[in-house]
């Protein structure tokens, strides 16, 4: 269930956000309604639970310099800026009943997500703006990452020349190297001083960037995630 709900989440969002104009509001409506659609989708097939977490990043000028950033769960967006030695910025903040000092189910982990979409939870989705810089990056990631790189390493092993989709295997390699055993996801957007064209697709269809990642997917499905790297993390743009 936990896949079909990460399936269902992707569809949703981009049905909605790809019809019209981006902002918090239009952000916040869209989490809300896949909330609703995969928790009915889910049901009219079992009675099993299913969830997922998510975070999304969506260009909202011309320029691709201001960019809205919207998370439910534990995923996490980062902001890698061209200073070599400066550490990733952590631009989230994790749903986890830890931060949202609520009394996690029995069995469970004060650092779980309490928030997820698709059963309910989600209230109020978390929306805010930030700004990129040239040859700056966002970094989307789960949590089988970002529990086993910490900013610093984060910002190195995705700096330098080589392709952009070499650095993210890097990145993923250094977390199964440090113990991840969990779903290992990383989507990048490198905004450039390059490649016009691709901006100008980019911004036509709204610049939307979502990753979806749950905590229940196998090993085996994150190898086919990091096969599928080359097709969705190398995204660079120039204003």
């Amino acid at each position: 269930m936990a896949a079909c709900a990460s399936r269902e989440l992707v569809l949703r969002l981009h049905e909605t956000l790809e019809r019209g104009r981006i902002d918090a509001a239009a952000v916040r409506s869209a989490v809300l309604d896949a909330d609703r659609k995969v928790r009915r989708s889910i049901a009219s097939l079992t009675d099993a639970s299913g969830a997922a977490t998510v975070a999304l990043c969506a260009g909202t000028g011309a320029s691709l310099s201001r960019w809205l950033v919207a998370w439910v769960g534990d995923c996490r967006v980062y902001r890698v800026s061209a200073l070599d030695g400066a550490p990733a910025q952590l631009l989230t903040l994790d749903d986890t009943y830890r931060h949202l000092s609520e009394q996690q189910p029995p069995g469970g982990s004060l650092d779980d997500p309490a928030r997820m979409v698709g059963n309910g939870a989600v209230d109020a989705p978390n929306v805010r703006h930030v700004d990129l810089g040239r040859d700056e990056m966002l970094l989307l990631c789960s949590d089988g990452v970002h529990k086993h790189a910490g900013a610093h390493d984060i910002a190195r092993l995705l700096r330098g020349s080589s392709p952009l989709v070499a650095r993210c295997m890097r990145l993923i390699e250094f977390a199964r190297t440090s113990g991840s055993n969990d779903d290992a996801t990383v989507l990048v957007v490198h905004r450039a001083e390059r490649a016009r064209a691709r901006l100008v697709r980019l911004v036509s269809i709204g610049a939307l960037i979502a990753l979806v990642a749950t905590a229940l997917l196998l090993l085996a499905g994150d190898w086919v995630t990091a096969q599928r790297l080359p097709a969705t993390a190398n995204a660079k743009v120039q204003p």
